[in-house]
């Protein structure tokens, strides 16, 4: 049986459970018809994900949070970049938040507007469609 036998840096590590949160709501659209597409860098753009129907484009930051509740603050490192949506994961836990993006400094996950959602995909895929 594969078992890995080296160490992950720290940094690295966390870099591949960011990735693994991008790639799992890219499946999830995909599974839901749009068109997606990732940067190759996002450096500067803060889009994480592209996606399109065909003839509309949206921008989407992906972020995880080590959240102590639904009332954690956000904080905003979209500001001046043209990103619709975030969508943010608890990572001490299974839910996350879908939001469109805001201009204040920091909200909280629960803030109106905002759509929770257990890790699955159809839970993400209901709190996604719930957006404007």
């Amino acid at each position: 049986m594969p078992r890995r036998t080296t160490p992950t840096a720290e940094g690295t590590h966390q870099a591949l459970k960011n990735t693994a949160f991008e790639s799992m709501v890219i499946s999830w659209l995909m599974q839901d018809g749009w068109q997606v597409f990732t940067p190759v860098l996002d450096n500067g753009h803060q889009t994480d994900i592209l996606i399109s129907d065909g003839p509309h484009y949206h921008r989407i930051q992906v972020k995880t949070v080590e959240a102590s509740g639904e009332r954690h603050k956000i904080t905003n490192r979209w500001a001046d970049s043209h990103v619709n949506v975030v969508v943010a994961f608890a990572r001490n836990s299974n839910w996350g938040y879908v939001m469109p993006a805001f201009e204040e400094p920091k909200r909280a996950l629960n803030s109106p507007g905002h759509f929770k959602f257990e890790q699955t995909k159809n839970d993400f895929l209901r709190a996604f469609h719930q957006l404007e």
